[in-house]
């Protein structure tokens, strides 16, 4: 298992957000950042980070589980850059991965951070139809169990509000999310969590 280093908050901060403001689809570790995995940026500096808010999570895994990674959301133009970095998955596998209403990982399994962030009351599922604020792109790693991507979401904010990710979870799931199960697109356990905090 490839283990991240231990950073300074505001490193990790700099590393999860460098270059939030590239691919708006999934790349899924393609493009610029292939093959770089946890270590390079593909000469992605820190010049964002003047730029709109931000907030960071350090990923953590829940008992008997692997998974280690930061997550950056940079608010820009009326939408939410996510850039997801993580190891410790399952070799080609797709995982859930969604913001949970409490910002507690204080359980050994993950259930601490409550159920998906759903302000707004709405169903679960994909991002062009109707869909919890916390819902978000599957995650697939490569062949390694490393995930590079990014991607954007239409509606969260880090700005304070009802809306805002900010003192809430990330949760990394050990199934794919089939965006149809009520209310938590059976993606299963909870094999990593991350609370959100503003930068």
């Amino acid at each position: 298992m490839i283990r991240l280093p231990l950073l300074p908050f505001t490193l990790l901060a700099a590393l999860a957000c460098a270059g939030c403001a590239g691919p708006t689809a999934h790349d899924h570790g393609q493009g610029a950042d292939k093959g770089k995995g946890m270590g390079g940026m593909g000469g992605m500096g820190g010049a964002m980070m003047g730029k709109g808010r931000m907030a960071v999570a350090t990923l953590t895994p829940t008992q008997g589980n692997n998974v280690r990674g930061v997550i950056g959301f940079h608010e820009m133009d009326g939408h939410l850059m996510v850039h997801v970095k993580a190891t410790g998955l399952k070799p080609n596998g797709e995982h859930g991965i969604h913001v949970h209403e409490t910002g507690s990982c204080a359980s050994t399994d993950g259930t601490s951070a409550g159920g998906h962030f759903n302000p707004d009351g709405k169903p679960h599922g994909p991002q062009n139809a109707a869909h919890h604020a916390g819902d978000m792109p599957a995650l697939k790693a490569d062949a390694n169990g490393v995930v590079d991507t990014k991607f954007m979401l239409m509606g969260p904010t880090i700005a304070d509000g009802a809306t805002s990710v900010v003192a809430r979870a990330v949760i990394v799931h050990a199934s794919p999310d089939d965006y149809t199960t009520q209310p938590t697109g059976n993606s299963g356990a909870r094999i990593a969590c991350g609370v959100i905090a503003a930068h």
